[in-house]
């Protein structure tokens, strides 16, 4: 006969345990020590403006309040000491990051009109995008100030999306609608559009605005 073994069960548990897990225990409280820390931390490995800085701050006392069944709105005033201190400190600076920020944007061929959208979606305010907009023109040097910047990144985007100039050119033809569709999607004006997808690859060297 084969012999069978019948293993045991226990019925309960008796070691004090339900279903052999340990009960969660709560996070820490929230300190303004421990904020500080939150603070370096991100600060240390991302660039941020203010409403970033807060937002992240927001999220890690929610989850901890969530944890300690506490009313997270209750620390709003510590999130507003914290974000005042890291900009005294100048390690959050609205302006500094929105200009290092659309540096990045315009590499990438962001038309300005995204490229305000974006900015404002890090929660950088109007007067700050208005004023460093105004600064990247005045940075340029060039007598056609936002319209040859904009013109550069129309450049820069086909270029990055290989439209009209960049594509093959027994393509380019058959597909001038859909660049020129492509292009206004990115923020960029027809006329504009029109021009870049016209001109030939090499010609962003000098504006083709100019008559």
């Amino acid at each position: 006969m084969i012999a069978r073994t019948v293993s045991s069960r226990r019925d309960g548990p008796t070691d004090g345990r339900h279903d052999g897990r340990r009960e969660a225990r709560p996070e820490p409280p929230v300190t303004a020590a421990w904020l500080e820390r939150v603070t370096t931390h991100y600060l240390d490995r991302y660039g941020a403006s203010s409403e970033m800085l807060r937002r992240v701050l927001a999220r890690r006392i929610d989850r901890r309040c969530r944890s300690r069944d506490e009313d997270a709105s209750a620390h709003a005033g510590l999130i507003e000491e914290t974000v005042a201190r890291a900009q005294k400190a100048g390690l959050v600076d609205d302006a500094r990051f929105a200009a290092a920020r659309l540096r990045g944007l315009r590499r990438r061929g962001t038309s300005t009109r995204q490229a305000q959208a974006r900015l404002a979606a890090k929660g950088i305010d109007r007067e700050t995008i208005a004023a460093t907009l105004a600064e990247e023109d005045e940075a340029d040097g060039t007598q056609g100030g936002e319209a040859d910047t904009e013109e550069r990144a129309a450049f820069a985007y086909a270029r990055r999306r290989r439209l009209g100039p960049y594509r093959r050119p027994e393509t380019r033809e058959a597909n001038r609608e859909r660049d020129l569709a492509a292009m206004a999607r990115a923020g960029f004006s027809y006329a504009l559009a029109k021009a870049v997808l016209a001109s030939e690859a090499g010609e962003d060297e000098t504006s083709v605005n100019q008559e």
